[in-house]
């Protein structure tokens, strides 16, 4: 469909005239007239596939007919992260060009006070569109810096995103300073239960825009490495030796390993650079304007900077560690391959995540290319077998068969008749003294005890005395307490006969 098929403001269309923009793609064709309109909408689409000119557009569109207050905010976009709320402020900068009663701001943490006070100041004077991550706006409402009530739209830009970093209380809370009759727009990528959740609890009879995840673009060649987790840093440096890096973006599933790889990289001589939300807005801000002037080579990047990343001239994208999904995977390589150009796409699969990447296939319809190690890097998993790793466990479990088998001899031990373990019993005396005879026999002295020689008189008559007044229980319980030390005795000093 064309944009000019589409009820838009005639200054927006000039917009999209001089940004070459002609054709709608299905997500906007799908959303637009629903949002002009004034239905709320949820849309479940992938990132890449047009959602911010979706809704961008519409909201303009209507803002520039007129018929909303000019001194207050008319509209609420709430972005994951700074990347993204940066990424939509500069879309907002082209498709409004010609709007000239239309202002915006970005509002974002990780930078001074002297920005602090310049998004205070926009805020006050009536921005129409305030683009803002929800942390920092939170800042502003709780200092009364910003006022909510006559906000026409809010727009959740990313918002399986948003619930993944813990911010599903920040927007609850922001929607309570909003007015009840406002337009609610959100946009996500997976539909999980959550996001669920949160389209029931803000939209109101919304319309849903779903497209299916499309499958990765043609003109990616995608290969896969079979490797254990030791052996990544030593692959990734190898394929570097051999074709020069440029333009390359390296996918890492954790901020530690992120920054772990950038150092590796850096110390071997490559120009790379990390990306992760451990940096300040300022190093991370640098960080993308050299890679986007070419001067880095290799972005290190974890995913959820990533969204905030547009880059048409990705030339090869790693993923380090497996994406959790298939909607990732087709995310992270969709980053190269764009405006017709040709890309690659390597996956690093370690032993523990070969199911995963299985499913990945299984989306996909067809296997990826497997490409195998070279010889220095040693040998690697069997795909098709992952379970190599329990031979380690085996060791193990035969101990731990030992150790049932020594119980179960016990308990066997105890379940035999008494007179069995009696005649044990004897047979296990008569042998020891056999031993003892035969020690003597052949030295042919018997030591002498204290007990040989002939007690005194008094001795004697003190002890049958003390025998005569000694209770009956006692002697009994001890007879009794030796008779079971001894056949506990006789019971395991013989394991193998029972």
């Amino acid at each position: 469909m064309d944009f000019y098929d589409l009820d838009l403001n005639d200054r927006v269309l000039d917009a999209l005239d001089d940004m070459n923009f002609t054709e709608t793609t299905p997500i906007q064709e799908y959303a637009i007239p629903s949002i002009l309109d004034g239905r709320d909408l949820i849309g479940i689409a992938q990132t890449g596939t047009g959602k911010t000119a979706a809704y961008l557009l519409p909201v303009l569109s209507l803002l520039q007919d007129g018929g909303y207050p000019k001194d207050s905010i008319n509209c609420i976009i709430m972005s994951p992260t700074r990347e993204l709320a940066q990424q939509i402020d500069q879309a907002m900068q082209g498709f409004s060009y010609y709007l000239d009663d239309i202002s915006s701001v970005a509002v974002y943490g990780g930078n001074d006070g002297i920005r602090y006070e310049q998004e205070k100041r926009g805020m006050q004077q009536g921005a129409d569109v305030v683009i803002a991550t929800p942390g920092r706006l939170i800042s502003h409402l709780s200092l009364g810096n910003i006022d909510l009530s006559r906000v026409s739209f809010f727009i959740l830009d990313e918002a399986d995103r948003m619930l993944d970093m813990g911010f599903y209380d920040d927007i609850i809370q922001i929607v309570k300073s909003l007015p009840t009759n406002r337009q609610t727009i959100m946009f996500s990528a997976t539909m999980p239960s959550r996001i669920q959740q949160l389209a029931h609890t803000i939209l109101n009879n919304p319309v849903e825009v779903k497209l299916a995840v499309s499958k990765p673009a043609d003109n990616i060649r995608q290969q896969a490495y079979i490797c254990y987790e030791t052996q990544k840093i030593p692959l990734i440096k190898s394929l570097f030796k051999q074709t020069t890096p440029e333009r390359v973006i390296i996918f890492v599933g954790s901020k530690v390993k992120t920054k772990d790889l950038a150092i590796s990289l850096q110390r071997a001589g490559f120009n790379a650079r990390a990306m992760h939300s451990d940096l300040t807005q300022g190093e991370r801000d640098d960080a993308m304007y050299a890679f986007r002037a070419g001067q880095v080579d290799i972005l290190v990047a974890t995913d959820i900077v990533a969204r905030g990343i547009d880059i048409d001239d990705i030339r090869l994208v790693i993923n380090y560690d497996v994406p959790h999904d298939e909607e990732d995977y087709v995310h992270r390589i969709g980053r190269t391959a764009r405006a017709g150009r040709d890309g690659n796409a390597i996956t690093l699969v370690s032993e523990k995540d070969i199911p995963k990447f299985k499913s990945i296939e299984r989306f996909l319809g067809t296997p990826v290319e497997k490409v195998p190690l070279e010889g220095g890097l040693g040998e690697a998993p069997n795909y098709d077998h992952p379970a190599s790793a329990n031979r380690k466990k085996a060791p193990k479990k035969q101990k731990a068969r030992s150790k049932h088998s020594d119980k179960v001899s016990k308990e066997k031990a105890k379940d035999e008749p008494k007179s069995k373990r009696t005649s044990q019993k004897q047979q296990a005396r008569k042998q020891k003294k056999e031993n003892t005879s035969s020690t003597v026999g052949e030295n042919q002295t018997m030591p002498e005890t204290p007990s040989s020689s002939p007690e005194p008189t008094a001795t004697r008559e003190k002890k049958q005395r003390r025998k005569r007044h000694k209770p009956r229980k006692k002697p009994a319980q001890q007879e009794g307490n030796q008779a079971i030390s001894k056949e506990d005795t006789a019971t395991t000093s013989q394991p193998n006969t029972l």
